[in-house]
């Protein structure tokens, strides 16, 4: 039985509907807190060894890697296992504060977005790519930014982030596949009112979203670890990505170009 390591920075960031379907593909999934208390995130459970699974999956994170101080007692030995991770071609896959660790970890950066995305937004294929995992809309819940490392290729982007690059064995989103109607409950539990407020989010409001979003966005996130797992961690020659064939730039089935989509989201 193959091995996942899910990474979890916080309690509420869990690897979701990605560790379930992981799961459903027969793996033995591991997830391992790096931080318990929010007020302490330089206190960190001491870390397993990456090499001793056959995947890792980083998933998000309230902290910023534009910010290190704050979790200097932890964050460059995750950037050293995933560089370590990179030249023995173990497969990673990262998740917004996941992919932004691929950036920087492999020669690319992190910055302050001039654009906070916080809702569901279509996501459209990057010049001469195609997005393999569709234009969703996804969920998206981020204030930083990945400049991707040299060598990566962009496979997928809004109008002010990069939203998925691939590099070796390795996959980065931006967005947020992972989500189901506890994960967002979850993260709303730590979100103080004034946040939401800056950002002009309602509690409701992102509550009926996920609602409304939850059955499609877990078939399409099964569908990109379906994608990770067979044509970039394990693929075989007869491998083939369905997704590419169904899916074409800034568009989906139903041919709407690619844009914000949620309500009551201030971009």
């Amino acid at each position: 039985m193959k091995t996942a390591l899910i990474v979890a920075h916080e309690p509420d960031g869990p690897g979701g509907q990605v560790a379930v379907r992981l799961v459903e593909r027969g793996f033995e999934v591991t997830t391992h807190i790096v931080t318990h208390d929010y007020d302490q995130p330089n206190i960190a459970t001491p870390w397993p060894d990456f090499a001793d699974y056959d995947l890792v999956a980083l998933m998000g994170s309230i902290r910023s890697l534009t910010n290190k101080d704050e979790i200097s007692s932890w964050i460059h030995d995750e950037l050293a296992m995933v560089r370590a991770a990179a030249e023995r071609e173990q497969p990673v896959l990262g998740v917004c504060f996941g992919a932004q660790i691929i950036s920087d970890a492999l020669g690319g950066s992190v910055e302050t977005s001039p654009i906070t995305e916080i809702g569901w937004f279509e996501i459209k294929a990057s010049e001469g790519q195609t997005n393999p995992v569709g234009p969703g809309p996804w969920m998206e819940w981020h204030h930083d930014r990945c400049v991707a490392p040299p060598g990566a290729t962009v496979l997928a982007e809004t109008n002010d982030a990069i939203q998925m690059f691939s590099i070796g064995k390795m996959v980065a989103t931006q967005f947020h596949p992972e989500v189901d109607v506890q994960h967002i409950a979850d993260w709303l539990e730590t979100a103080p009112d004034e946040y939401l407020s800056h950002y002009g989010q309602d509690r409701v409001a992102i509550l009926d979203d996920i609602a409304r979003h939850e059955s499609r966005n877990t078939d399409q996130c099964h569908r990109l670890v379906d994608w990770f797992l067979d044509e970039v961690a394990f693929p075989t020659p007869s491998s083939t990505t369905p997704s590419s064939e169904v899916f074409t730039s800034g568009q989906n089935t139903s041919g709407q170009n690619t844009s914000e989509v949620s309500s009551g989201v201030s971009t």
